[in-house]
């Protein structure tokens, strides 16, 4: 797959990049897909919920009255379950949600979610660009020029740019990112896939 590099003025320049059809054009795998999908918001959870069972509550530990002669069920514990302000049941505990996938299938999985995006024409590949100092109001400017403002945009560097970076991270729906910490989720999730020259040579090392 052929794509001409686009300057950040939006116009089409002499340059072609050539998308290789190993990663952007396979089969995309949806079972992969869902795979590394479930493992990135797996991890995104903090898992530190936690109510306290009935060793954990504050409260004496004597019976609430005694044994026989009331005319109601025996009670051993304040602190039991099904008492007022007792402990809960089996309740939830800090925990990880993650789980192991195969590197395998989690390149297997970004190959197809950039598959489906070059399938609907949803990339397009950039010119290396810099700032001499954050600016917010001009990469909006590059995002007006390339027509994309006010989708969701997701633009992969080749390396790490703070000026770039500072510049996009406080507009609405665009992210800004790594070649290297390209993942699943972030493709499927954005309109338009804006990759830098360099970067698109990242990938291929990444997952070629």
């Amino acid at each position: 797959m052929e794509l001409t590099v686009k300057n950040i003025k939006g116009a089409d320049t002499a340059e072609k990049v050539t998308l290789p059809d190993s990663i952007f054009g396979i089969e995309p795998n949806d079972h992969a897909i869902y795979q590394d999908v479930r493992l990135i918001l797996a991890n995104a959870r903090q898992g530190t919920h936690k109510a306290k069972e009935r060793g954990e509550v504050s409260g004496s530990t004597k019976k609430p009255f005694r044994q026989k002669g009331t005319g109601g069920a025996r009670q051993g514990h304040k602190r039991a379950p099904h008492m007022y302000h007792g402990g809960r049941v089996f309740g939830p505990k800090p925990h990880l949600y993650g789980f192991k996938l195969n590197r395998k299938v989690k390149r297997l999985a970004r190959r197809s979610a950039l598959s489906y995006k070059a399938k609907d024409a949803r990339i397009m590949v950039l010119e290396n660009f810099n700032f001499n100092t954050p600016k917010t109001k001009e990469f909006v400017a590059v995002l007006n020029n390339l027509k994309i403002n006010g989708s969701k945009v997701l633009m992969v560097l080749p390396d790490d740019n703070s000026n770039v970076y500072l510049s996009g991270r406080n507009i609405p729906k665009t992210q800004i990112v790594r070649a290297q910490d390209l993942n699943t989720y972030d493709i499927l999730h954005a309109d338009h896939l804006v990759i830098l020259k360099d970067a698109v040579e990242k990938i291929n090392e990444q997952l070629g």
